[in-house]
C-alpha cells in the first residue's frame, strides 16, 4: 500500500474512473531493476505504418506541421491512463501493464500493479525521485536527476523529455534552422549529432523521432502510432522506443488516456512509512 499520509493510488483512482472494471496484472517500467521474470515474445520492428486510414487535412507542407507540433505540445499537458508495457533487451524479455500519470514539464507517477494492489510506487517531481517497493518494505529517495530516473525507467532522457515522449510528443523543441526531408525535419545539435523528428503528411501529428550521435549512429529512436481523435487532436495509443546501442526497446499502449486533466500536486510526492526502511537510490546501481 502507498504509504501513511501519502496521495491515493492510481490504481484506486483509475478503479473510481472507470467503475471498477479494470483488472490489474504484475507491471513494472523498472522490470530489469526488480528481476521479474520473462515472457516468451519477439520484440516487434518500430517501423509499422502509424496511422493507417485515419481522415486529415490535405498535405501540410513542412513549416506548417513544425508549427502544428509547437501548439500541440501547448495543448497536451497531463494524463492519466493506464497502459500494458512490453520490454526487451539484454536481460530478457517480458510484458507488464503500469498506471501512469504525467503532468508535463516535470512530474510523474508510475505504479506497478497486482491483483493485491501496488508492489512499487514511483513519484518524480523536479527536485526529488521517490520507490516505494512495498514487498520488501524500503524507500528509496534521490535527487532528480536523469542518471536516477534511468535507474527505474531504463529511458536515458530527463524529466521533461520523458513527460513530453509518455504524452506523444518528441521530446526536442525544433530550432529556428532546421532542414527539410520527405516529411521530416532535421537539424544538428552540440556535438555534432543530429535530431530529427518525422510526421504524418496529413494529420499533421509526429509519427516518430531519432536521436543520433556523432558517428551517424541511432543512439534512441521513438514511433507513435495507433492515433485516435480526441478534442486536443490526433494521439497516440502506441508509442515504441528503441535505444539500439543498448539493445533495449520497450512498447507502451495506452487504454483510454485520460488527457488534460487536474492533477493534484500531492499525487507527485510520497513519504516513508513509519516501519518502512529508506536508502538513497544511487544504491541501486545502474
Amino acid at each position: 500500500m502507498p504509504a501513511a499520509g501519502s496521495a491515493p493510488s492510481i490504481a484506486s483512482i483509475l478503479r473510481d474512473a472507470c467503475g471498477g472494471k479494470r483488472a490489474f496484472l504484475a507491471a513494472i517500467i523498472s522490470v530489469v531493476l526488480l528481476g521479474v521474470s520473462s515472457c516468451a515474445w519477439m520484440a516487434p520492428q518500430t517501423g509499422s505504418s502509424p496511422a493507417g486510414g485515419l481522415p486529415g487535412s490535405p498535405n501540410l507542407n513542412t513549416s506548417d506541421l513544425v508549427n502544428n507540433l509547437a501548439e500541440r505540445g501547448s495543448r497536451l499537458r497531463s494524463m492519466r491512463t493506464l497502459a500494458t508495457v512490453q520490454y526487451w533487451g539484454t536481460e530478457g524479455r517480458t510484458g507488464f501493464q503500469e498506471a501512469i500519470l504525467v503532468q508535463r514539464p516535470d512530474r510523474l507517477r508510475l505504479e506497478t500493479l497486482s491483483p493485491l494492489g501496488a508492489i512499487l510506487i514511483v513519484t518524480v517531481d523536479a527536485d526529488e525521485i521517490a520507490g516505494f517497493h512495498t514487498r520488501e518494505g524500503l524507500f528509496y529517495r534521490g535527487r532528480s536527476s536523469k542518471e536516477n530516473l534511468l535507474r527505474y525507467t531504463h529511458i536515458p532522457l530527463t524529466l521533461r523529455e520523458v513527460t513530453s515522449l509518455l504524452m506523444g510528443l518528441p521530446p526536442v523543441e525544433i530550432p529556428s534552422q532546421w532542414q527539410e526531408g520527405e516529411g521530416a525535419v532535421h537539424w544538428e545539435v552540440e556535438g555534432g549529432g543530429t535530431e530529427k523528428v518525422l510526421f504524418h503528411p496529413t494529420l499533421g501529428v509526429p509519427t516518430g523521432w531519432e536521436r543520433s550521435g556523432a558517428d551517424g549512429e541511432i543512439e534512441l529512436k521513438a514511433v507513435f502510432s495507433d492515433f485516435f481523435p480526441t478534442p486536443n487532436g490526433f494521439f497516440p495509443l502506441t508509442i515504441a522506443l528503441e535505444a539500439p546501442g543498448r539493445q533495449k526497446w520497450l512498447e507502451i499502449r495506452y487504454k483510454e488516456p485520460e488527457l488534460n486533466i487536474t492533477l493534484p500536486f500531492p499525487l507527485f510526492l510520497q513519504e516513508r512509512p513509519a516501519s518502512v526502511r529508506e536508502l538513497p537510490l544511487e544504491s541501486l546501481g545502474g
